[in-house]
């Protein structure tokens, strides 16, 4: 049964992906405006702003998995020093 779910999720994701669009409509008129006018800077900055909010969880959770990292080694540590003064 879960093999079957999972089959129809990827087909349904698979086929649906055909339908939809990568940007909203305002979006993709004004990079259609700015492409017929000759500049091409409003594209550019599109894809600069979608690169930043693609990075920002990314950096979040890396920060966390940071520290998360940094205080259980802390902690193992403490650990092993307990167990040489014993």
């Amino acid at each position: 049964m879960k093999k079957l779910f999972f089959v129809l999720c990827v087909f349904t994701f698979l086929f649906a992906a055909d339908f939809a669009t990568a940007q909203c409509p305002m979006c993709k008129s004004a990079v259609e405006s700015s492409i017929k006018s000759g500049q091409n800077n409003v594209g550019k900055g599109l894809n600069d702003g979608i690169l930043y909010l693609l990075a920002a969880p990314y950096l979040f959770v890396g920060t966390l998995g940071f520290l998360w990292f940094k205080k259980y080694r802390a902690k193992v540590a403490s650990q092993d020093d307990e167990q040489i003064y014993q």
